[in-house]
């Protein structure tokens, strides 16, 4: 409570309320604690809970993660753990550096508890990122990185696109995560059909067998949107197993307004996709949905409308195996992660069903 009554509204404020520029403020604080060594290791010491889960091969402090979006130049690498995060999402970055979508693009629904934005990939690009991480301090958690098609590049051309930050990035990734599925990048989710994302996986896993010169690849997930039919979200689900895929990330933002007060129907016209509350239920039943169709044979990364420690559970009781955290921690603050872990860890404890013993 103390976050949603001090900081909030300090937080909120900042720009005269422009959500995009608050974001980037905080960025700029947690960039500096990121470096500061003492400090941020005695933040991780406290805030950093331990419940060990190891899904696609990798070992996670905890299954609670910081989904991307929030860090795409990967400027705050080391501050994510020191917020009690057990692995983060870095990027969405693309092969080109680009500035993404004119502002503003970023609205917050405080009643409904949600953020439109339709930022459109705006990053640095690939060869920056590697070149940050490179002078980054350690990471106490696994980094993900999640990459996307540059706005410039035809659809023709995405396979080639992806590979570059494929090959760029591959040394700094615990896993990669191909983005897909985000709804500010025109034409970027046709590569959701089969033929297109069939054809871009089986490329982007032969470069990561051979980025891996014989040892073990590291794990490809795909991102997916919520506002896929059943029907074309099974044939998704089809070539991910097909193409050996390591698991999915469910979901990206909506298209769809649902859920928005209708006090707040004036900022939810604004184009582009929508997380947070609204999204709670939406997401969880495609987890679910994705777990039962896979047979429970496909990791999935819970991602949207995490807003409570008990929606994180409720992820988990659906199939996921970790969990993503952005407006939950835009509305509600880092005590979420922790309390979001102690639920877990509670859960456990009582037999409910867990990425050990799913």
């Amino acid at each position: 409570m103390l976050y949603q009554k001090l900081a909030r509204p300090v937080l909120f404020g900042i720009g005269r309320g422009d959500a995009e520029k608050a974001h980037d403020t905080t960025l700029r604080w947690l960039a500096r604690l990121s470096t500061q060594r003492q400090a941020r290791n005695a933040l991780i010491k406290l805030n950093q809970l331990s419940a060990p889960v190891t899904v696609c091969g990798i070992p996670f402090p905890n299954p609670i993660g910081l989904a991307a979006g929030m860090d795409k130049n990967g400027i705050a690498t080391g501050a994510w753990p020191a917020l009690g995060f057990g692995f983060a999402e870095i990027g969405t970055v693309t092969a080109q550096p680009q500035p993404g979508n004119p502002q503003p693009r970023m609205f917050r629904m405080k009643r409904s508890q949600g953020i439109v934005n339709r930022m459109g990939f705006n990053n640095l690009g690939a060869q920056a990122l590697a070149a940050q991480l490179t002078a980054a301090p350690a990471v106490n958690c696994p980094l993900g990185i999640s990459i996307g098609k540059s706005k410039a590049v035809l659809l023709e051309g995405a396979i080639d696109d992806y590979l570059t930050s494929m090959r760029f990035l591959y040394p700094f990734a615990d896993y990669i995560a191909i983005n897909v599925s985000s709804p500010n990048t025109p034409g970027l989710r046709q590569l959701q059909d089969a033929g297109a994302l069939r054809a871009l996986l089986g490329a982007l896993r032969a470069e990561g067998v051979r980025l891996a010169a014989g040892r073990q690849p590291r794990p490809v997930l795909v991102k997916i949107a919520p506002d896929l039919t059943e029907p074309a979200m099974a044939q998704l689900l089809e070539v991910c197993l097909e193409t050996g895929v390591s698991g999915v990330i469910a979901t990206n933002t909506t298209l769809g307004r649902d859920g928005v007060d209708p006090s707040e129907d004036a900022i939810a016209a604004e184009p582009g996709g929508m997380s947070g509350k609204p999204l709670t239920q939406v997401s969880r039943e495609i987890v679910r949905f994705v777990h039962r169709e896979t047979n429970g044979t496909l990791p999935i990364i819970g991602s949207g409308g995490v807003m409570t420690a008990d929606d994180a559970q409720a992820m988990f009781d659906a199939g996921a195996s970790l969990v993503q955290l952005y407006s939950g921690l835009i509305y509600n603050g880092p005590g979420l992660v922790r309390s979001s872990v102690r639920r877990y860890r509670s859960s456990a404890r009582k037999g409910h069903r867990t990425p050990q013993n799913r």
